[in-house]
């Protein structure tokens, strides 16, 4: 058998152990052992879990269940409502201020949870409630709480860049800075469109207001004395604090990735000890036991996609695909968007987690043989998966979005969404044509890279 025709029926198998319904860790771990039972020498069976343990026995691999638990500390607390009720109470009077401060609550939170879920359920549970009190559409409160929460694989620390840093070889810390430039683009061009999306909504509901139809709570506007907005800052200060120590730790050259990940999540369960009480067992079990489910999920299924991407690298497919890719001789710009236009296609089913560990060994040789930096792709192709969390008929957070909001019709989750897919798409637009809005920041902190 070729390996055009064993990569062939390697995908081909996947794809409908995928659509079978079984979770996507079983269906990795199944397609490869199957492969390696017929393909393989018959004695590689006896090294599953070797091959499995070699391959995640990686210190960069180990931040990621103390990033999970940072997360939950913030998320399963009050602190995520707080963080929102402060920023409104700064950008009430701004046109689309409700929005404005849904986007950086979430930028925030994403800062410091690294989980895109996370973040839609931390913000979300309280910022599309008031959002629709106050008279925004349900469809628009919904797609910028679900495209706010895409920040969290992009923001640092983001959990999909360290797999991408481990899939690629490349600098955990050069990454997290390259991730800042593209992040603040695109919490401007989210805040934006919330600006002109409410100056629209406004507009609409104030002539009919004036044609005699009722009043939308749009119209109403709300007054806060400078003592409460003062009063509102400490609200915000711990998370100040908890961002900068972080990234203090990090670029200042004090502690490893991993050690950063673990001093985020101490300071993380002191926050909230100190600022919300939440010290006694009771309030803790909760914060741990998602931890423990989240990490063990996520930890399963890179386990079985690096497992995948062995297979697929023993038996050939991964370097002859690469090595097929090359041989069009396409030109590099060609070959960029029908990689972007892959991984758009896979994230219609799969997570980002899976599409690096899958596709990293056949996507990134002919990139670099083509030029490009890795550095700076691994920046575009998470603006590109983070479209994959939200358009149909996979995108994780419109499903958070439908959990904690129940009323709103799918249809309109999806209408709500898809002005920020064209953001997004604009931003790798940019990210194309001004690669130093995502390289510019590391080569000045960390030097020229070679």
């Amino acid at each position: 058998m070729t390996d055009l025709t064993l990569g062939a029926l390697y995908g081909a198998v996947t794809l409908v152990v995928m659509c079978s319904g079984m979770p996507i860790a079983f269906a990795l771990g199944v397609v490869a052992i199957n492969f390696m039972y017929f393909f393989m020498p018959a004695s590689s069976l006896d090294t599953v879990t070797q091959n499995v343990y070699e391959e995640m026995a990686s210190i960069t691999l180990l931040s990621i269940p103390l990033f999970i638990l940072k997360g939950a500390a913030i998320g399963k607390s009050p602190a995520g409502k707080d963080l929102y009720s402060a920023i409104h109470t700064w950008l009430h009077k701004i046109p689309g201020g409700l929005g404005i401060a849904n986007v950086f609550a979430c930028a925030l939170f994403a800062a410091m949870a690294g989980s895109s879920p996370a973040t839609c359920s931390a913000i979300g549970s309280a910022g599309i409630p008031e959002m629709r009190k106050r008279g925004y559409s349900p469809g628009f409160a919904a797609g910028i709480i679900a495209a706010g929460g895409t920040l969290g694989i992009l923001l640092p620390p983001s959990i999909t860049m360290i797999l991408y840093a481990v899939a690629s070889e490349q600098s955990l810390g050069r990454l997290f800075l390259a991730g800042i430039g593209p992040g603040t683009l695109l919490v401007a061009l989210f805040a934006g469109y919330a600006v002109f999306r409410a100056r629209k909504e406004y507009g609409m509901a104030k002539a009919i207001y004036e044609a005699g139809g009722a009043k939308s709570p749009y119209l109403d506007t709300e007054h806060f004395t400078a003592r409460e907005k003062v009063e509102m800052l400490p609200r915000v200060l711990p998370f100040i604090v908890l961002l900068i120590g972080v990234m203090v730790a990090l670029y200042g050259g004090y502690a490893t990735p991993s050690e950063t990940a673990g001093l985020g999540a101490l300071l993380a369960l002191v926050l909230i000890a100190l600022v919300y009480k939440v010290w006694r067992p009771k309030d803790l079990s909760p914060i741990l036991a998602a931890t423990v489910k989240e990490s063990t999920m996520l930890l399963l299924i890179i386990g079985m996609s690096l497992l995948y991407s062995y297979v697929m690298s023993y038996l050939h497919i991964s370097q002859s695909a690469a090595q097929w890719v090359v041989d069009m001789h396409l030109s590099r710009w060609v070959l960029l968007s029908v990689i972007l236009l892959m991984v758009v296609v896979f994230g219609f089913f799969l997570p980002p987690v899976s599409i690096i560990l899958m596709t990293a060994p056949i996507i990134l040789p002919p990139l670099k043989a083509a030029g490009f930096d890795l550095i700076w792709f691994g920046i575009v192709m998470t603006v590109v998966m983070e479209m994959g969390l939200i358009h149909p008929p996979v995108g994780l957070n419109i499903f958070v979005i439908k959990n904690i909001a129940p009323d709103i019709p799918l249809k309109e989750v999806i209408r709500g969404v898809m002005p920020f897919l064209g953001l997004m798409f604009l931003a790798v637009v940019l990210l194309c044509v001004f690669p130093a809005i995502a390289t510019g920041l590391p080569d000045m902190m960390m030097g020229v890279k070679n």
